[in-house]
């Protein structure tokens, strides 16, 4: 693959939306100017599963300045309605508690508040089932799980493995169901206008795909996507949860189609947010390593049980990292889903790895332990040539100039193997370690086009989304460098569907597949029009396929050491100081990825000892609802943090020779504190977040 020559790449380039977005001049969805706006308020379902018998609108239907009422009974029919999420107000029947039964659209967001609160609503109520646990009776597999992977595989005799096996762990380890909770909630604008073929929609949408959401929702009000436009120059985070279209956006349209013709206007409060947007999935993993004397793994086996919901499945695939991570003699991976009366779970930062990283690398660590080897030492020791699951080789792995980069980095070779070995007044110190990886995927479907204008710029055009990432000046660096120009000469346009079409800002591949559809443009635009093209010269081009992508196994690493202090008396946790060492191919801007891996960091921070979504299952809801009582890391929970980045280029990935950086920073941060406790108190913690009463033993 011919590489792009790197000048501008690589550099610690400011962000060109800085002063926009700081400034306060940067317009999210909800904040677009529209012309005599309405707002809108949703009616919540009160019970977990049941039936609506009746809605009594006419107190909010007399309200001074409500404008429309929208309930199960009339509101305007789907084209298609085999989303189960998305297949809102269609029928009386109820899902789980906070789901959409109906919405009040009125001339302020006040009006519209209050007159939802008038509105009425009884049911036939049935029980509901919102306990997920391991022991249940009604686990199934699905067909496969999310990105597409298998459901099971099985590479050998383990259970024979095991049972030959000089040193053995077996535990079941467990994740907290954790809710995204991006700065910006999910809002969008709606506006329905008549065109010359048929009506048009507009939508101002808070998304990480825009083509993705035209594309999802078109179809479900009987429109080719050329009648819809979806809109989203700047949005205030995402993780996943803004991945794809969800419930709000289908209902915000539906109360458009019944204020002829304006602009209705919705976001979500924090509370919503906790029903009606995107959530990772509890999880209960059991974990079985077989190692021989000298710490090399014979066998290794990882089941996962997962949350699903029964109006739509969502499989995470928390095994899927188990079948390549460490070489193992034989190896059986699982996942099996309860599903439930709730909200359906979809994607969170790292869906998969996250979870199943943390079990894998606290069981590691046990295993480290056991075989009295240096936890780094036992990884390296275990490293795979190849790829386990394919047999490829690596693109680029280099996991252990990582670990070794990083115990260098942070003085591991000072650390007491002895657990509770070192302290500090009334804290206890303790070190830990954990792996990170993540695939280095490029998707395909992206398009860029260029265009040469009269004052010697280039208008590069692509329906990406920036979702704070810092795509805005990531795409505007790999475009100068691949027309060989300065930075200033690019102006970039991304974030609607009239540009051409863009995958979805998710999985780490946002900038991998843009920026290779950029890169393609620029040379065919080069080879067209030459060095010196006329103004309006222009040419466009879309992600190149990847042979490479057949051939190797390309995937991100990294290393996470943590430096946890716990107090004698209290069992307070804080950590000291974390450190990450990434290889993540070539870094586009060493300013915005070393901000989206500290970003990744804290955010294992925040699993490890805070983020818990507390279902309560007499309601069949989660009653953490807030940032009051779901809790997040924040400066004052970490003394220290730092995250860098190897000299790495992967010839193999894409014309830049980058992998993402997005996800790769959680991954693996949790089980690195939880290692990091078990060292400095004696107590090992299989669950997170982990609890002050979870030390005492200690």
């Amino acid at each position: 693959m011919t590489l792009v020559d790197p000048k501008v790449i690589g550099t610690s380039a400011e962000r060109l939306d800085a002063h926009d977005k700081v400034t306060g001049t940067a317009l999210y969805a909800f904040e677009y100017p529209v012309e005599e706006p309405t707002y809108l308020h949703p009616i919540l379902s009160t019970i977990g599963r049941g039936r609506i018998t009746a809605m009594h609108t006419a107190d909010a239907e007399a309200l001074d300045g409500v404008l429309a009422v929208l309930t199960v009974f009339d509101a305007p029919r789907l084209a298609d309605t085999s989303d189960g999420e998305l297949a809102i107000l269609q029928d009386p029947e109820v899902h789980f508690r906070g789901q959409f039964v109906g919405a009040v659209v009125a001339e302020t967001p006040e009006v519209a508040r209050h007159g939802a609160s008038l509105v009425r609503v009884d049911y036939d109520v049935e029980s509901h089932d919102t306990d997920f646990h391991s022991g249940r009776d009604d686990l199934y597999a699905p067909e496969d799980v999310n990105a597409g992977f298998p459901t099971d595989t099985e590479d050998g005799d383990v259970d024979a493995a095991l049972a030959a096996a000089a040193v053995t762990v077996d535990q079941v380890y467990s994740t907290a169901m954790e809710h995204n909770n991006p700065m910006e909630p999910h809002a969008a604008i709606a506006r329905w206008t008549p065109g010359g073929s048929g009506p048009v929609l507009t939508l101002h949408d808070s998304t990480q795909g825009v083509h993705s959401v035209r594309q999802t929702l078109a179809p479900l009000f009987g429109l080719e996507v050329e009648q819809m436009r979806v809109i989203a120059p700047y949005v205030g985070g995402g993780f996943g949860s803004k991945g794809l279209p969800h419930a709000h956006d289908v209902l915000v349209v539906l109360a458009a189609q019944r204020v002829d013709g304006r602009p209705v206007k919705f976001a979500l409060t924090r509370q919503q947010m906790f029903a009606l947007s995107a959530y990772r999935t509890p999880t209960v993993q059991h974990i079985r390593l077989g190692a021989d004397a000298d710490g090399r793994l014979t066998a290794l086996s990882h089941e996962a049980i997962v949350q699903s919901a029964k109006i739509k499945e969502f499989a995470e695939q928390a095994a899927v990292p188990s079948r390549l991570m460490y070489s193992a003699g034989t190896r059986y991976t699982t996942h099996r889903l309860a599903s439930l009366d709730v909200p359906a779970p979809s994607w969170m930062r790292a869906p998969g790895e996250t979870p199943g990283m943390f079990a894998a690398e606290v069981a590691m660590d046990e295993l480290a332990e056991a075989c009295g080897l240096d936890p780094i030492e036992l990884r390296i020791r275990n490293e795979p040539d190849v790829d386990p699951s394919t047999g490829h080789p690596w693109s680029g792995r280099r996991l252990t100039d990582c670990l070794r980069e990083g115990a260098r980095r942070f003085g591991w070779a000072d650390r007491d193997a002895t657990a509770r070995a070192r302290s500090d007044s009334e804290w206890q110190v303790g070190m830990g370690v954990a792996s990170a990886t993540y695939p280095a995927n490029t998707s395909p479907g992206s398009v860029a086009r260029i265009v040469y204008e009269s004052d010697g710029t280039y208008t590069v055009q692509i329906g990406s989304v920036d979702i704070g990432t810092g795509a805005w000046t990531a795409l505007t660096q790999i475009a100068a460098d691949a027309l060989g120009c300065p930075l200033d000469a690019i102006v970039l346009q991304i974030g609607d569907t009239n540009l051409p079409s863009a995958t979805v800002a998710g999985g780490s591949t946002g900038t991998s597949s843009w920026g290779s559809a950029i890169v393609a443009a620029a040379r065919a635009f080069r080879d067209q029009h030459g060095t010196s093209p006329a103004p309006g010269a222009a040419t466009s081009a879309g992600t190149p396929d990847n042979p490479d992508a057949d051939k190797f196994a390309l995937h991100s690493f990294g290393a996470h050491f943590v430096e946890a202090h716990v107090h004698r008396d209290t069992c307070e946790i804080r950590v000291e100081r974390m450190l990450g060492v990434f290889a993540i191919g070539r870094v586009i801007n060493t300013r915005t990825v070393r901000s989206q891996l500290l970003g990744g960091m804290t955010m294992g921070i925040s699993m490890a000892l805070h983020e818990s979504s507390v279902n309560d299952p007499r309601f069949g809801h989660v009653v953490t609802q807030d940032l009051a009582s779901y809790h997040v890391s924040t400066h004052a929970d970490i003394r220290y943090l730092d995250a860098v980045c190897l000299d790495d280029v992967d010839e193999h990935a894409n014309p830049m020779g980058s992998k993402g950086a997005g996800e790769i920073g959680i991954v693996g941060a949790a089980a690195a504190v939880a290692n990091a406790v078990r060292h400095a108190t004696g107590v090992r913690v299989r669950k997170v977040p982990i609890h002050l009463d979870d030390l005492l033993p200690g």
